[in-house]
């Protein structure tokens, strides 16, 4: 019989290694399926790794894949933190992409120092509405924010194809459901000619850089981290749950709202139904990976993205399925989550009459 005992404090060592070991872990297990296809092992994730770092270009792409998955992290980290379970960030993602076609498409004239912003705001607001009201229920009548946050997705995301095929939809699309183009004005430009990577990413690590500061050197941070150790020590010292709660939810849902505007004004130029391949699910996987850090998040999104664009690119030069990405990124959740429960707790081996071995 094996029986767990709490940590008494986990290490900053055991924090360290239980994400990588993770990755490692998932790495191994995903060689299975490759194998059992013909393949050859060093060679696919050479290609893979190549894929996604080999050049100039591929790692372009790589960072373009990471921009949104760097807000969605930080939405999901910051809400985790305080132990709010956003499972949202897809739902939250389509109205900030939403809001920034609505404001970026001609609903305002101005020049791209003023309207530019103004798109950014835009989305960040909607995303920050779009988790407000679960918040509010989970605070107010204790529901359970876990079934809220995911049935909204499937509602905005069918606003949004509603909206695609009649108010929002281009005349000039040929049918096709999606949005008029956003204005120049509207646009995150490229860093690099001739690649895709934009202004969004310098967004999300300054945000990232912001979401940091505020969790280790502000008042509201350590309320965020003492609603989310314990909700009742809280209370007892003066910090309103709910409030940090809310304020939690708001935070969280404007940068999953940014990750659309990124999507939308950055690399895309105009809404579509299927605009995201599931940034927001993504997210949480990034933020687990990451142990809730900030820091941790732009690493692990850098990960989790080259992971998508290398074995996009693996799969065209051997032929094995792209699928290949999910399952790693899968067996890394399932991984970290077997870590993170390796790192709080101990495991003893006791005798068949309960007598430590």
């Amino acid at each position: 019989m094996i029986r767990m005992e709490p940590r008494a404090e986990t290490s900053r060592r055991i924090a360290i290694i239980a994400p990588i070991a993770a990755v490692v872990v998932a790495l191994v297990l995903a060689a299975i399926p490759l194998l059992a296809a013909g393949q050859n092992l060093g060679e696919a994730y050479g290609l893979m790794f190549k894929g996604a770092f080999g050049s100039a270009f591929s790692f372009s792409e790589t960072l373009t894949r990471a921009t949104p998955l760097i807000l969605t992290g930080l939405a999901a980290a910051v809400a985790f933190r305080a132990k709010f379970w956003n499972i949202g960030g897809e739902g939250q993602f389509y109205l900030g992409a939403l809001a920034a076609v609505a404001v970026g498409t001609g609903a305002i004239s101005a020049p791209a120092w003023i309207l530019l912003p103004l798109v950014l705001i835009a989305g960040a607001a909607a995303g920050a509405v779009g988790l407000i009201g679960p918040a509010y229920l989970k605070t107010r009548f204790n529901t359970d924010e876990v079934v809220t946050t995911l049935l909204l997705n499937f509602i905005i995301i069918l606003l949004v194809q509603m909206l695609l095929q009649g108010a929002l939809k281009d005349p000039m699309s040929l049918g096709w459901p999606q949005s008029e183009p956003i204005l120049d004005q509207a646009i995150l430009p490229p860093l690099v000619d001739r690649f895709r990577v934009h202004w969004g990413l310098i967004v999300a690590l300054g945000a990232a850089i912001a979401i940091y500061i505020v969790m280790r050197h502000t008042v509201l941070g350590f309320q965020l981290r003492a609603v989310g150790e314990n909700p009742h020590a809280a209370r007892h010292a003066g910090i309103s749950v709910s409030g940090t709660m809310l304020k939690a939810a708001a935070i969280s849902g404007a940068l999953a709202g940014l990750a659309g505007v990124s999507e939308v004004a950055g690399l895309k130029g105009y809404l579509t139904s299927d605009i995201s391949p599931g940034f927001g699910y993504a997210g949480i996987v990034v933020a687990m990976l990451a142990g809730l850090s900030p820091i941790g998040v732009v690493i692990s999104s850098i990960f989790i993205a080259a992971i998508f664009v290398g074995a996009d690119s693996m799969s065209r030069a051997i032929g094995v399925s792209n699928y290949l990405a999910d399952l790693v990124v899968a067996l890394s959740l399932l991984c970290v989550l077997v870590g993170g429960v390796a790192a709080r707790y101990k495991f003893r081996w006791m005798g068949l009459k309960g007598r430590e071995v």
